[in-house]
């Protein structure tokens, strides 16, 4: 067979750009070669620094919150669902520190879980009304390029919690597993039970359990972008552990098997010749059906608003009702419209949201300009999200 030195040659420079300008200017990299177009110059990037006290460092698909690729005379290079970014999408990420506000008065924690599969370091939000009576745990898994902080800033969850009265769990990425921060979804290794990042997800939630006094039936998992898609790995893999699960600009469980399908799931788009091609089946129903609620822009460029529909159907189950109703309605939240799909059982409770924001690109809908990748405008995801946890929990009482 002969073989094409210029498609190979612009899959090199597709793998290069992945390394050093993220998974924006790599799929465009892999487009132009499957349209025969030259490559550009790729300077070679070091190699990354690995730790041997835990996984093996991968170079991850942005499925996260650090898609924007920034370029001379072309600042937002855009797919075909190009919208506006946040101003606040292009901040870096709060310095990991202990800061406080006064509305978050409660004490902020650094922490650490090791088994087998690696180590992983967290921050745990402990509110001033906590004084050892039973509270609930809510789980964020942050995105591509932040770190816990920096997610804790741009979600305002800690002041939820000093509001509401719940702890807060933000396990935190080693870059040694992933040189850009972002949890690694997409690897066969890390979508089981019991194995690499979600045995240690798990492992660092039951021992905020363990140390703390936390109502073991509400306690849940949300994320952004991979840390969104992680979040349903967990629900997937975790029935037992989550309630309910929060999907924000993220992607539904199975969606990939390795960096190609990854890239497949995250456009949309399925891959042509040249390239190992994804599923053309439908994803495979959650083993258990698992409360879901799903934020997505409608403008998102970074991963395809379709992943948000398979999330939401996909969260029914393999043993979806047929009394299960499906029902949609169109608002307006914060300056932006969205078009909100409900899913309810035969006793009409919802067990799964769908929220499409129009408008609205790879942000934290209603977060704070305190941290990076955030919009102010629409919908303020944290609250919903918090809203929709509680009513699963009193569902079940």
């Amino acid at each position: 067979m002969k073989i094409d030195e210029g498609f190979l040659a612009r899959m090199r420079e597709a793998a290069q750009l992945l390394q050093s300008a993220g998974p924006m200017a790599a799929t465009e990299a892999i487009q132009r070669a499957l349209h025969g177009e030259t490559p550009t110059d790729v300077q070679p990037q070091p190699e990354a620094r690995t730790d041997t006290s835990t996984q093996t460092g991968t170079q991850a698909p942005n499925a996260n919150a650090s898609g924007t690729v920034r370029r001379p005379g072309n600042p937002f290079r855009a797919g075909r669902w190009a919208g506006k970014w946040s101003p606040s999408a292009d901040r870096q990420p709060v310095e990991d520190v202990e800061t406080h506000t006064a509305s978050e008065p409660g004490k902020f924690l650094s922490g650490s879980v090791t088994n087998a599969a690696g180590r992983r370091d967290y921050k745990l939000y402990i509110p001033t009304s906590y004084n050892g009576q039973a509270m609930p745990l809510i789980v964020l898994l942050h995105g591509c390029k932040q770190n816990p902080s920096d997610f804790a800033a741009g979600t305002g969850m800690n002041k939820l919690a000093e509001e509401q009265g719940f702890l807060v769990l933000y396990p935190g990425q080693a870059q040694s597993a992933n040189n850009s921060g972002c949890w690694n979804w997409f690897q066969p290794q890390d979508q089981r039970r019991d194995a690499g990042e979600p045995s240690i997800i798990a492992d660092m939630t039951r021992k905020v359990i363990a140390e703390y006094r936390i109502d073991a039936q509400r306690v849940y998992v949300a994320g952004l972008s991979a840390g969104g898609a992680m979040s349903l790995v967990m629900g997937a893999t975790y029935p037992d552990l989550y309630a309910a699960v929060g999907v924000h600009s993220g992607l539904p469980y199975g969606a990939a098997q390795d960096i190609p399908s990854a890239f497949a799931a995250m456009s949309g788009a399925k891959m042509k010749t040249g390239l190992p091609k994804s599923p053309t089946k439908p994803l495979a129903p959650l083993p258990k059906a698992v409360p879901v609620i799903v934020f997505h822009g409608d403008r998102d460029t970074t991963v395809h608003p379709m992943n948000a529909e398979q999330a939401f159907m996909q969260s029914a189950g393999a043993s979806k009702q047929a009394a299960d109703m499906v029902s949609e309605e169109s608002g307006e939240s914060g300056g932006r419209r969205y078009t909100r799909r409900l899913r309810k059982n035969a006793e009409g409770a919802t067990t799964a949201e769908h929220w499409l924001v129009h408008g609205a690109g790879h942000t934290w809908l209603g977060g704070s300009s305190r941290g990076s990748y955030t919009d102010p405008n629409g919908p303020n995801a944290s609250q919903e999200m918090l809203r929709f946890f509680l009513s699963q929990s009193l569902r079940k009482q």
